[in-house]
């Protein structure tokens, strides 16, 4: 090598190590940093959690001193809360990114803790497992508690967090020290058996629970994260302790020789009535009304059975109430928040009320004026042997809405006349209404109210109790029309109205003169001559005791809380049989499944095309039978603009069929999915007799 490149070398080598040696102390300040920071890092850690933990808990109780009200009170449940974390953090120490692994699931847990004061804003029930798999029912319903403008916010406000995030997986610095796996691996593991000891130690000593008999409150007493998890984890119905075929045959031997009821040309007509977040308003205290908001329910509970209805929900969670009142079972057996209807029932079938009248020969019909899909209630209810639904979808009248864009409950006389009318035999009619539904507007929003409201706290709590109050005087209107109606018919039948839950109103059981907020109310009609009664009901036994009051003895379910409901282990048998319908061997039913979904048909009028008509260029009338605004028409499969004009008549504007063309109408989900729901009769154009122009 020449002289002179020997000394250029020498010279960049000696030009690195000076500039190594300048940036030395720099380097050993922060590496003395970084090594007591890793020397600490599970203190640290715990230090972090603790502080995030309380941030979480204050979101999720939109209250900063409910928070420290509940660390100072309730100290070793908010210190488990704070382990709860911990450990979902705890497996950083097994990656390079450290800080990033740590900033990600304390994110996750912060929007969790948003998410929760965000739900507890509109609703009683907190954010609990079931929701995640209701997404897309929360979306449908997000318009009437959110503006268009707080919708969107929200959601830039996400996007810009998912992209700090991901920013900050390429800024946080990885840790370069040793990652000494074959200590932390087993730590991580000997952690988490610990952590499940002391779990069942917390419970048995009270300070947790596994039970939440009020979820609400649960959320409260054991704070946000374990809450959550437990409604996440434990799901469906435990196996009761000594679960056999011998300890079932027992049960059902219990029940005694009450003889099945058999099939008979007197059976009444059977309606029950799900009205949406209807209780007796008077019953809250304070509120002063400018008349009676409920004049017809108060003058027909002085001649016919009524009472308090008992459900398990609050604010929120209507097919939760409709669930135990047509299976009869309870869900005080389920997981903490669970929903059947986005569980087992989406893949099974469960013995019910329509399964067992089928066998009695009536005809099941549901009736809903609110879409299709919601609650996915056109699956579950062919999983309840359903023979036909009636969504809004099917209906004429969907405009007919109120002040929150709630089709109006009157609109739900027509279809359930028509489920009547649409077999000779003895019809089984379940409708849901939907008008009173939130959120309740805090501004006047009805022009002339037909009930006012005052001696609320607040002006804007008056305007939510008056919108709520004038929902609820129409539905009454809606339950008189309807008696109205099933009097004139004179048919011999019988009808049960109730409330699924109270509204979201923030009430407490001291807010109410009479009852709990776990009480809505209930009236039983009939134009057989029942014996009047009054007295408290549950809706998971309700329908057992309608059935009670006409002579019928059907059902595992019913015919248990008809015989059993008095005695010493009646809850525990009762979870004994549901558990054993749903999850176990069916040894109440010789270990099959007598129950088939059934084909449920969308409507119980048929919807038809019977011809078209050329206006003009692009442009056509489609006359048919039974159109609504959910019709679409058709050409070889491909969508038309379309307007609904009558229920015979459809206008469709911007096509130009061709002779052969094949031509039908959809009726599509009100839902976004905008899914076909079904399809008329098929034609081709211009074969035969199909236009005006072929006649």
């Amino acid at each position: 090598m020449p002289g002179s490149e020997k000394k250029m070398l020498r010279f960049r080598t000696l030009s690195e190590r000076h500039k190594r040696k300048e940036a030395a102390p720099a380097a050993s300040g922060s590496g003395k940093m970084a090594e007591r920071c890793n020397r600490y890092a599970l203190l640290l850690h715990f230090v972090c959690c603790f502080a995030g933990y309380f941030i979480i808990e204050a979101m999720s109780r939109r209250s900063v001193s409910a928070a420290w009200q509940f660390l100072d009170e309730r100290t070793r449940a908010f210190l488990y809360n704070v382990l709860l974390i911990f450990m979902t953090t705890l497996p950083a120490f097994l990656f390079r990114r450290r800080a990033f692994y740590r900033v990600l699931t304390g994110v996750v847990w912060l929007v969790l803790g948003a998410a929760n004061g965000i739900v507890l804003s509109n609703r009683v029930t907190p954010l609990t497992g079931p929701d995640f798999l209701m997404l897309d029912d929360a979306l449908r319903v997000s318009r009437k508690y959110f503006s268009v403008f707080g919708i969107i916010a929200l959601l830039v406000l996400l996007v810009l967090l998912v992209l700090i995030v991901i920013r900050l997986f390429f800024v946080l610095p990885r840790f370069s020290g040793k990652r000494r796996l074959q200590i932390w691996i087993p730590a991580f593991a000997a952690a988490a058996v610990g952590f499940y000891g002391l779990t069942q130690l917390a419970i048995n000593a009270k300070v947790l629970s596994s039970y939440f008999g009020n979820i609400a409150y649960a959320y409260l007493d054991y704070g946000f994260p374990y809450s959550l998890s437990v409604t996440i984890l434990d799901t469906g119905i435990n196996e009761p302790n000594h679960y056999s075929e011998q300890l079932v045959g027992r049960i059902v031997r219990s029940e005694g020789a009450v003889p099945d009821t058999e099939a008979g040309e007197d059976m009444p007509n059977i309606v029950i009535v799900q009205l949406e977040t209807f209780f007796d308003v008077t019953r809250v205290k304070g509120l002063k009304f400018s008349e009676d908001p409920l004049p017809n329910w108060h003058a027909l509970t002085e001649e016919y059975s009524s009472g308090f209805y008992t459900v398990p929900t609050v604010g929120a969670g209507t097919v939760n109430t409709e669930f135990e009142t047509l299976t009869g079972m309870s869900l005080r057996f389920f997981g903490a928040g669970e929903y059947p209807y986005k569980g087992v029932l989406k893949k099974e079938t469960c013995e019910s009320a329509a399964y067992d009248l089928a066998q009695l020969g009536y005809t099941a019909h549901a009736v809903h004026n609110n879409e299709s899909e919601f609650y996915g209630r056109r699956e579950v209810y062919s999983n309840l042997g359903f023979n036909s639904f009636t969504p809004a979808e099917y209906m004429d009248t969907q405009d007919d809405v109120n002040e929150n864009g709630w089709m109006r409950d009157e609109n739900l006389i027509t279809p359930v006349g028509d489920a009547l009318d649409s077999t000779e035999n003895r019809d089984f009619v379940f409708a849901v209404s939907v008008q009173p539904h939130g959120a309740y507007p805090e501004e006047p929003v009805i022009t002339d109210p037909a009930i006012t409201v005052s001696s609320a706290e607040s002006d804007e709590r008056n305007c939510q109790w008056e919108y709520y109050t004038n929902q609820l005087y129409e539905a009454d209107r809606f339950v008189a029309d309807l008696i109205r109606y099933l009097e004139e018919r004179d048919e011999p039948t019988v009808c049960l109205f109730y409330g699924d839950h109270l509204p979201t109103m923030g009430l407490s059981d001291r807010d109410l003169e009479k009852g709990s907020i776990y009480q809505t109310n209930y009236l039983i009609w009939d134009n057989l001559g029942l014996e009047r009664k009054q007295k408290t009901v549950t809706a998971y036994q309700a329908a057992a005791e309608l059935f009670e009051r006409i002579d019928f003895h059907t059902g595992t379910m019913f015919r248990y809380h008809q015989t059993r409901k008095h005695s010493r282990t009646y809850l525990y048998d009762m979870q004994v049989l549901q558990y054993d319908i749903l999850y176990g061997d069916r040894y109440v039913y010789g270990m099959s499944n007598p129950f088939s979904e059934t084909v449920l048909g969308l409507g119980v009028k048929p919807v038809r095309i019977d011809r078209i008509q050329k206006v003009s260029d692009g442009v056509y009338y489609v006359y048919g039978q039974n159109f609504t605004q959910s019709c679409a028409f058709r050409v070889n499969e491909e969508l038309a603009e379309t307007s609904f004009l009558n229920r015979s008549t459809l206008l469709v504007r911007d096509i130009e069929l061709n002779k052969g063309d094949w031509i039908n109408v959809a009726v599509l989900s009100n839902s976004k999915s905008r899914m076909i729901l079904s399809t008329t009769n098929t034609l081709v154009y211009g074969a035969g007799r199909l236009t005006d122009e072929d006649d």
